[in-house]
């Protein structure tokens, strides 16, 4: 099972941007895809951004617009670019597959939006 390490959140003003990295030292690309999860105190975890084999990548409505999915040539890592930061996007960010089942969560990146 692949277990990626997520990096690259911190504290940002709002409408500021962050690019947060998914790295592992294998492959990260299978047939369920890989994707950007986001979860804030209080609330389920949800997805973000996700690649899927052989589609566009996906959207969350609250992020379409602002925040782009992409991943080096190798698989070995993949990023989200996050642009015109909100309050609301606060929330620890982790990297998984982009369907079920899902492999084991890492510890995710904290990203924190406040002036």
């Amino acid at each position: 099972q692949v277990q990626p390490v997520e990096s690259g959140g911190g504290l940002v003003q709002p409408g500021g941007s962050l690019r947060l990295s998914c790295s592992a030292s294998v492959s990260l690309f299978s047939s369920r895809g890989m994707g950007w999860y986001r979860q804030a105190p209080g609330n389920q975890r949800q997805m973000v951004a996700r690649i899927m084999p052989g589609l566009s990548p996906d959207y969350a409505d609250s992020v379409k617009g602002r925040f782009t999915i992409s991943n080096e040539r190798n698989w070995h890592t993949m990023y989200l670019q996050m642009n015109n930061l909100k309050p609301e996007d606060t929330a620890v960010y982790y990297c998984n597959t982009g369907v079920p089942p899902f492999n084991s969560w890492g510890q995710g990146t904290q990203v924190t939006v406040s002036s």
